[in-house]
């Protein structure tokens, strides 16, 4: 199975902006990336009047639009929010890593994203769950620490991780 591994932080903590920086970074390392972002609200990602939301209306229980560069697949009616290793076999074999943006509360091994100004830096996290912190200054506990800029560093420690799992 492809790793997973979850961006997480308190809101407003920095972690779509650090993964606008570190998506290019594993991209330029070779890595295939995919992202799950989690929304625990619920979204709407087609339009009323739309032909997907049309077809949706109609009784469709999942749409699927495809074009020459991208394809999208809508589904509604779940019975539960798929897990994350549901999600991952949609794309299993295309990718090298699924980021996911959220699900703190996840099974999955974490890189959090830490603001001293947001709850006074305190972790979301406890050390048996996190990969690195990524923070603007010390945190009180034994993992890599990454800069907010160092996006890079991050890629370097992903795909070693990426290797390290491709080898167990």
């Amino acid at each position: 199975m492809v790793p997973i591994v979850s961006v997480v932080g308190r809101s407003d903590a920095g972690k779509t902006t650090f993964l606008e920086k570190l998506i290019p970074a594993l991209k330029s390392r070779g890595l295939r990336v995919a992202v799950v972002k989690h929304d625990s609200h619920g979204f709407e990602m087609d339009r009323p009047g739309k032909d997907t939301w049309r077809l949706r209306q109609a009784g469709a229980d999942a749409v699927m639009i495809s074009s020459p560069h991208q394809m999208a697949l809508i589904r509604g009616g779940l019975e539960r929010e798929m897990s994350l290793d549901d999600l991952a076999t949609l794309v299993d074999g295309s990718v090298d890593l699924i980021l996911t943006e959220g699900y703190k509360s996840g099974d999955k091994i974490k890189i959090e994203v830490s603001r001293r100004a947001i709850a006074d830096g305190q972790l979301l996290c406890g050390r048996e769950e996190l990969l690195a912190v990524v923070a603007d200054g010390p945190r009180p506990v034994d993992v890599p620490r990454f800069d907010l800029e160092d996006a890079v560093g991050v890629a370097d420690l992903l795909v070693s991780y990426v290797r390290r799992r491709a080898g167990a």
